[in-house]
């Protein structure tokens, strides 16, 4: 894992915002962005602790929202080196389904605490270093990737503490609206960690991440509970660090 000497070295900062359009089969259906918020808000958070702020936003266009609507707004906090995660708050709002909740980490990472409406619901012993599903995300940008790669880090939703995997699948020159990138296709297993949106079960989750040092994910491709979702890289702007 990345050390906190290191965090600067990581392939992503406060700043960075990936921007996406989400098609369902083949309706243009939404759109998502993926970004690292400033330091400060993430200090404001977590009472004075540095953290990297993490938070994908999701929504569907006025047509779809007439019936499905989806606003989506899922947020983690992790240490500055990406080796355990701090908090994570999930508000879910697809059609009728709505769930909102909010997992703390204790200070020693070996609890996670579940929260709903302001009232504990949960409590999971979780191996140390334990990651939220979103920062599991960014977790995984910090490792290079090759053919065959296999990866494996603790992952909890706060009502269970599992090892979330993915192993890189091969190599895929692909074409975006942000324009065309060369990438490793990856298979994350989700079987037992939500998403953006509800899958289908026993769906498959297949990422393309830039095959650079950015690691960036131009594409996400997935079931859901009918069709299929893709979301596609619109826009991205770096890190403020970095040109």
């Amino acid at each position: 894992m990345a050390t906190a000497a290191g965090a600067s070295q990581l392939p992503f900062g406060p700043g960075e915002k990936i921007s996406y359009d989400i098609s369902w089969t083949f309706i243009r259906a939404g759109s998502a962005t993926l970004e690292v918020l400033p330091e400060s808000a993430a200090v404001a958070e977590l009472e004075g602790k540095k953290a990297l702020h993490i938070r994908a936003l999701a929504k569907s266009t006025p047509f779809i929202d007439t019936f499905y609507k989806v606003r989506d707004s899922i947020e983690s906090w992790v240490d500055p080196g990406v080796t355990r995660a701090y908090l994570y708050k999930k508000n879910q709002s697809e059609g009728d389904y709505v769930r909102n909740y909010t997992i703390r980490f204790d200070s020693n990472g070996s609890v996670a605490y579940r929260y709903s409406k302001g009232a504990l619901k949960n409590a999971v012993i979780t191996p140390q270093g334990c990651f939220d599903p979103l920062s599991m995300l960014f977790l995984f940008r910090t490792k290079p990737l090759a053919l065959g790669y296999e990866f494996a880090a603790p992952v909890t939703d706060g009502e269970k503490a599992v090892v979330g995997r993915a192993r890189v699948l091969r190599r895929e020159k692909i074409s975006t609206p942000a324009g065309e990138f060369d990438t490793f296709l990856v298979e994350p297993e989700v079987k037992e960690i939500g998403g953006v949106f509800r899958k289908s079960p026993n769906a498959t989750l297949h990422v393309w991440i830039t095959a650079d040092a950015r690691r960036i994910p131009v594409r996400v491709q997935s079931k859901v509970v009918v069709g299929h979702f893709t979301m596609e890289m619109t826009g991205y702007e770096p890190p403020n660090d970095r040109p």
